[in-house]
């Protein structure tokens, strides 16, 4: 039995089929196909779980010849083309929504606060309060701002109202993806590949918000 399931114990059958009314939207941003990778995960463990997923990804803002200068970069641009761009619809639409992102220097990337500078609407209207949120992020080595972004995001998240649902130590599956109680990270080295194994850590986490979102259903 895992820790998570020590602390809140096996779902009963009304738990599960509330967990099947969940609507989670995954937000990512990536460059190189890491935060993409990981999305891809939180939305196969989610699926699992029953819940209705829309994975999407931001509106890429860097120039053509930004993107030319990155063989990596380039390739994964080309190859998710097809992805769905977020949309304040896919906010609204969402009982959770988890972002997936890199930093950059410590922060967000400029396309993922974008992409959350523009739903000013729907906080006016007060569409954003009471989602579950929560986030992953990677950098190129573990100091290299995975922390800090994750507090970015969810300083932003305090404003809109929602609630934050963060991994903790909930799960043996944190400390082999590096142990960070924020939200999964993985470090990716010079070719792109992920250092970490944080398949699990992804996995339990998109299952956590999930159920956090479930609870927040049912109460409602």
């Amino acid at each position: 039995m895992s820790l998570f399931e020590k602390l809140f114990g096996k779902k009963t059958a009304k738990e599960t089929k509330t967990m099947a009314n969940v609507k989670l939207t995954i937000v990512y941003y990536s460059s190189t196909g890491t935060n993409y990778q990981m999305a891809q995960w939180a939305e196969k463990a989610a699926k699992e779980t029953g819940a209705e997923t829309k994975l999407v990804k931001v509106p890429e803002l860097a120039p053509e010849e930004a993107i030319a200068s990155n063989p990596l970069w380039k390739k994964h641009y080309e190859a998710t083309k097809d992805v769905p761009e977020a949309t304040s619809d896919d906010v609204e639409w969402a009982d959770a929504i988890l972002f997936s992102s890199p930093t950059r220097f410590g922060a967000l990337p400029a396309q993922m606060k974008n992409f959350i500078d523009t739903q000013g609407g729907l906080w006016a209207a007060g569409k954003t309060i009471n989602k579950v949120v929560s986030g992953m992020t990677s950098a190129q080595n573990p100091h290299g701002g995975q922390e800090a972004t994750l507090l970015s995001l969810y300083t932003s998240m305090m404003h809109w109202g929602a609630i934050i649902a963060t991994p903790g130590y909930s799960d043996d599956s944190i400390f082999a993806g590096g142990g960070n109680p924020y939200g999964a990270s993985v470090s990716v080295d010079q070719d792109g590949n992920m250092v970490e194994d944080v398949e699990g850590a992804v996995a339990h986490q998109a299952r956590r918000t999930v159920d956090v979102a479930a609870r927040i259903v049912q109460g409602s």
